[in-house]
């Protein structure tokens, strides 16, 4: 059998133009470089990212045994390709991923320090009708949420900020139908439903899914009034339903690596990459590439039901079997 408990929603897959520029703005948030992978032959280099300072979640850990990690991707020489262009999906027709999130101390603080650094915003704080929440763009136009981890006075002007305290809380991806990628992500992946927030008037309902390992969510009535209960921790799937798409005939959504790319893959570590991928056979699931096929034998992946990648890899602090 194997151990769900024991599995971590590992990175985020996004592919960059220009790594030196992704790179900058990924530290301005507090992001630290925890692993580099190069394969000069095959032409392109992996950047892992996370948050690794002494009030981190993981600080210190082994990049495959953290959650809340980004990777980014590059691929040589996109950077001196004028004509290249990166999909952040959200834009028709190529709609699927949404975006990452990060969960900072002081929001107005965190969000005017982006700012002042030069960067643009989808959503600022002050506009449209959610005052809690920004979104800001990162080089190649991918949006990254902002919430803020406690209730912050808009009448009071805070400065300070501290990136120490960040958190990589979420990634988000759209689904057609809620039911089939719920059962799946619990089922299949072992994730738990650990929120649900409908949004009624708006059209949609949003699934916070996670492995919560020693986490406790908090009660309602204990989270300060306008802060997301789970925004302390790192490692959540968020699944965006937008109310019909179940109805609507054939695909609905873009997984990032059809043309044009963006977003590439989410990535489970698991106690036993063997036994997992034994547990995943027996479950029936669509395979992208199993651990047998290809050069690469010590990753798989496997197709959610909108066919978004999820790559399964091997906890390196639980079982030994390679040297990246």
């Amino acid at each position: 059998m194997v151990d769900h408990s024991k599995w971590k929603f590992n990175h985020t897959m996004l592919r960059v133009k220009d790594p030196q520029k992704s790179l900058d703005y990924y530290k301005l948030l507090g992001l630290s470089l925890v692993n580099k992978l190069e394969f000069p032959d095959n032409k392109f280099d992996l950047y892992f990212l996370a948050y690794d300072g002494p009030k981190s979640a993981s600080s210190g850990s082994h990049w495959t045994d953290r959650e809340g990690v980004l990777e980014l991707t590059h691929n040589y020489g996109t950077e001196n390709d004028s004509s290249f262009t990166i999909n952040n999906g959200n834009k028709d027709p190529h709609k699927g991923f949404g975006h990452i999130c990060v969960s900072v101390d002081n929001i107005q603080a965190a969000c005017q320090r982006i700012e002042d650094a030069g960067y643009k915003f989808q959503k600022k704080l002050t506009d449209g009708r959610m005052r809690s929440i920004a979104f800001a763009l990162d080089p190649d136009g991918y949006w990254v949420e902002i919430i803020g981890q406690n209730n912050v006075d808009a009448t009071k002007d805070i400065k300070t900020t501290e990136t120490s305290a960040y958190r990589f809380n979420h990634s988000m991806i759209r689904v057609k139908d809620p039911e089939k990628s719920l059962k799946f992500y619990q089922e299949v992946m072992g994730m738990t439903l650990l929120r649900t927030s409908e949004q009624k008037e708006a059209g949609f309902t949003l699934y916070f899914l996670g492995y919560p390992g020693d986490f406790e969510v908090p009660k309602p009535e204990d989270t300060p009034n306008g802060v997301n209960p789970l925004a302390q921790k790192e490692g959540l799937l968020e699944l965006t339903w937008n109310y019909g798409t179940e109805k609507e005939e054939g695909k609905v959504y873009h997984n990032g690596n059809d043309q044009p790319q963006g977003f590439g893959h989410i990535c489970v570590s698991v106690d036993d990459l063997d036994k997992a991928c034994q547990f995943m056979e027996d479950k029936k699931v669509n395979w992208k590439k199993r651990l047998t096929d290809g050069r690469m034998k010590n990753v798989a992946f496997v197709l959610d039901p909108d066919e978004y990648w999820i790559e399964v890899i091997q906890n390196e602090k639980l079982k030994k079997s390679n040297d990246w």
